[in-house]
């Protein structure tokens, strides 16, 4: 059977979603997501594919996220010209999040490069432009959950809500070669039960799954419940209202910032939360913001109850909340005595607004800066988490004075108990193999030993380049 699998990207780290599925001579991407880490490495990844971008067939999106779809205008600019496949919801996201991306490598190049001028430095460039994601958008299709549809000859692929973001998916791919037939399933990053807005996520795997790329992010981890997370984001809000500080809430804007709003919006119409002013201070928040209302296909019983209601029926909104849109009313944060709550992208501090927030919040005890998303390893948003004493924001080095306040119940990744759950619902076991992807090699691990223990499939957690056979 002339079918091989290759990962170039999430292998034994959580970013840069890249596997490389070989099949008859023909080539599909599943994601093509950007690396974020240590910024020199994040260049040199983002900037060279292992691989001839144009002789990819195909690519198949699970999701909007930018370690997941950052880099679909990298690969189109060095040479890609074949359809990307997700759902219509992710398509809508991506409409605005790769542009998004875009503008925000161009600002941040300027502001380096001014600074590099006046050292004399060389001077960099932007991954891609936005000319490059306006003839990415164009290769887009949209397919709907659940229903079948042809990748190419020999491979026909399914879609089914991975419960994570709007319009994720979980993916199965149906593949033939010489006379034989095999069916590979991609969990995606898959979302937890019970939380807010998006419904459950729908399990991907039947009677003829074989193979399994898997996630496991939290592998070896549990979350609080999903019950606490209105006290969880209570208690530290009014802890800064008390000293009058400012909230920084650093928020992927797409899932977690609606997510937060959605809450705040609770806690205001129960009256738990006094009055203090919201800001949601990203260009694209307030843009995929728009899209969520677009897309109520996406959305469970609770929040579609909401919407239909005769008041208070706009879960993203609530009187004390302002969506700053110019960069001027965004500068003007900075100087306004708190108690406020800004939400702020990027959800790792890489780039975006929420970097200058920081900038201009970390010193002060009296503010707090709240996470409430995965951190990946060597970026700004991991050193907060570890609480070191100076951390660098735009090259300079600032004191850390700031309170951090780390909420897990947040995450819109399945914990361990919720991924086994998920994958006990396998009705065919064990898998010939199973490969975990999106994780730190000791999460990996940790799900890799439960997997092997309960005879789930032969596990394997692939390394950067690995290429197996599916036999």
């Amino acid at each position: 059977m002339s079918i091989e699998l290759e990962f170039w990207g999430a292998a034994r780290t959580v970013t840069g979603s890249m596997h490389l599925v070989h099949l008859n001579g023909q080539r599909i991407l599943l994601d093509c997501g950007m690396y974020h880490g240590r910024r020199d490495e994040a260049i040199e990844r983002n900037s060279n594919f292992p691989f001839d971008p144009a002789s990819i067939d195909a690519v198949v999106l699970s999701h909007a996220h930018i370690d997941h779809s950052g880099n679909l205008p990298g690969l189109v600019k060095q040479g890609f010209s074949g359809p990307i496949y997700c759902t219509p919801a992710t398509e809508s996201l991506c409409q605005v999040m790769l542009k998004d991306s875009a503008y925000i490598q161009e600002k941040d190049t300027e502001f380096i490069n001014k600074r590099h001028r006046k050292k004399h430095l060389p001077l960099v460039e932007p991954l891609y432009t936005q000319d490059d994601v306006d003839e990415t958008i164009a290769l887009f299709q949209g397919r709907p959950y659940s229903r079948e549809f042809e990748v190419m000859d020999g491979m026909q692929c399914r879609f089914e809500d991975a419960g994570h973001i709007l319009g994720s998916a979980s993916v199965s791919l149906d593949l033939r070669s010489n006379g034989q037939r095999t069916t590979l399933a991609y969990t995606g990053d898959l979302g937890r039960p019970l939380l807010p807005i998006l419904r459950d996520p729908v399990l991907i795997g039947n009677d003829k799954t074989e193979y399994l790329i898997c996630e496991s992010t939290y592998g070896g981890r549990f979350h609080r419940p999903q019950e606490d997370m209105e006290e969880q984001l209570l208690q530290p809000i009014l802890r800064a209202m008390e000293r009058r500080g400012k909230i920084v809430i650093p928020a992927f804007s797409v899932g977690r910032t609606q997510e937060i709003v959605y809450i705040l919006h609770q806690l205001s119409i129960k009256g738990k939360l006094g009055h203090i002013p919201v800001y949601v201070d990203s260009p694209l928040s307030v843009n995929v913001t728009d899209v969520f209302k677009k897309h109520p296909e996406c959305f469970d019983e609770e929040t579609l109850a909401i919407l239909h209601g005769a008041e208070n029926n706009d879960p993203f909104g609530f009187e004390r909340l302002k969506y700053v849109r110019t960069l001027e009313e965004s500068k003007s944060l900075n100087d306004m005595p708190g108690p406020f709550i800004v939400i702020s992208a990027s959800g790792m501090c890489e780039a975006g607004r929420v970097v200058h927030h920081l900038a201009n919040s970390v010193g002060n005890p009296n503010n707090i800066i709240l996470i409430v998303g995965y951190q990946a390893e060597h970026t700004l948003g991991k050193r907060l988490v570890m609480q070191e004493p100076v951390v660098n924001i735009f090259g300079e080095p600032h004191n850390l004075h700031a309170e951090v306040v780390v909420l897990n119940s947040f995450s819109a990744h399945a914990d361990r108990n919720e991924m086994l759950d998920y994958l006990h619902r396998f009705p065919r076991r064990p898998l010939k193999k199973v490969f975990l992807v999106h994780g730190d090699p000791d999460q990996s691990e940790k799900l890799g030993a439960t997997l092997t223990a309960e005879k789930f499939g032969e596990v394997l957690i692939p390394s950067r380049g690995t290429r197996i056979p599916l036999v």
